[in-house]
């Protein structure tokens, strides 16, 4: 089976990309702080292969924030769409793209759920035979 190039940006198209490889794998994370990041009860995300991501439009438009202890958020500066977030160490490494930011089927589903100890009381998490796991302690 071939690869086709993946594309994605952001909701309002000031930033676009490509992705060269397929996206290693898929979760939701159900943590505080992507909940008030995004506004819902889980973030869906991918990651990608080290050296796959091209930006075809728009870098100079992300901004970024790196909250104590986390991993760095970037967003489209423009409408606020998120886009990815990656390991401040580590950043060309470990990068995760929001699902929701590919034009098609990105060829992959979320294959886990993780910090659900955190998961929001409005939305109980479907029960949809997803291996589910706790956030480290502290």
């Amino acid at each position: 089976m071939s690869f086709n190039e993946l594309t994605g940006g952001c909701a309002c198209g000031a930033v676009r990309y490509t992705i060269s490889a397929r996206l290693v794998s898929a979760s939701y994370c159900h943590c505080t702080r992507c909940q008030r990041r995004t506004g819902t009860a889980a973030s869906a995300q991918a990651r990608i292969e080290p050296g796959s991501l091209t930006w075809t439009q728009g870098k100079d438009n992300i901004g970024s924030w790196t909250p104590e202890g986390g991993f760095t958020k970037a967003f489209c500066k423009s409408c606020g769409g998120q886009l990815y977030s990656c390991d401040p160490d580590d950043p060309a490494h470990t990068v995760a793209l929001r699902l929701g930011t590919f034009d098609g089927d990105p060829g992959i589903r979320p294959q886990q759920r993780n910090r659900v100890d955190t998961a929001a009381v409005w939305e109980p998490i479907p029960d949809d035979g997803l291996p589910r796991f706790e956030s480290p302690p502290a």
